[in-house]
């Protein structure tokens, strides 16, 4: 992580919040997007699925998948006829569970076979602010290019990546951070308290 101690630290998964004076920061960040994979079965009718289901479409001349819709929580699945899917629009995990309980319930009552409501985390999207504006021209040079990705002729933010854990920090002037690759939710605070403590060391907050 750049070279520089880190308030935060990471042991294989578990990620340990280590006090320090020095921070002035709060954690907080603002999940946006969960995606979650899963097998639910070893097969599945698509067609008759579409056909029975109100929130489902299914076109398999423009996608291999079918949609399914869920207003509350607001997520959709990408369902396939191996009998997995992809779960995405979910703010929490709270709203993954409930989602993929919902679709359960409905296929179900169609005749399929739920073998398994385990699933895994691809990704978090979330938000996060540092409540001050930033010099990024500064946080390019002292974060050092290896690190980063700088072009705001391309892009107005600044691309931020982290080792371990794997996660992708977009850094804006205003001090608004886009924290995406995460697993959990631990892992985007860790995030957003390391870009914190970063530039707190290089004294560019």
């Amino acid at each position: 992580m750049s070279g520089v101690r880190s308030p935060l630290r990471v042991t294989d998964s578990i990620i340990v919040y280590k006090p320090n004076a020095n921070i002035m920061i709060d954690p907080t960040i603002k999940i946006e997007n969960i995606v979650a994979s899963m097998a639910l079965s070893d097969h599945f009718d698509l067609l008759h699925i579409s056909s029975s289901l109100e929130n489902a479409d299914y076109d398999k001349n423009k996608f291999p998948g079918l949609v399914y819709r869920i207003k509350d929580p607001k997520t959709a699945f990408l369902v396939f006829g191996s009998g997995k899917a992809n779960c995405t629009g979910a703010k929490s995990i709270a709203d993954v569970d409930t989602a993929i309980d919902i679709l359960s319930e409905d296929l179900t009552k169609l005749g399929y076979m739920i073998t398994s409501k385990d699933y895994t985390v691809q990704n978090i999207v979330a938000g996060a602010s540092l409540d001050t504006e930033l010099d990024l021209d500064a946080i390019a040079i002292g974060l050092g290019f290896e690190n980063i990705e700088y072009e705001p002729e391309v892009f107005p933010g600044l691309v931020y990546r982290i080792k371990k854990p794997k996660v992708v920090v977009l850094i804006f002037r205003s001090g608004k951070l886009v924290i995406t690759g995460a697993k959990t939710q631990e892992e985007c605070e860790f995030a957003k308290m390391d870009v914190w403590q970063q530039l707190n060391n290089l004294g560019l907050v």
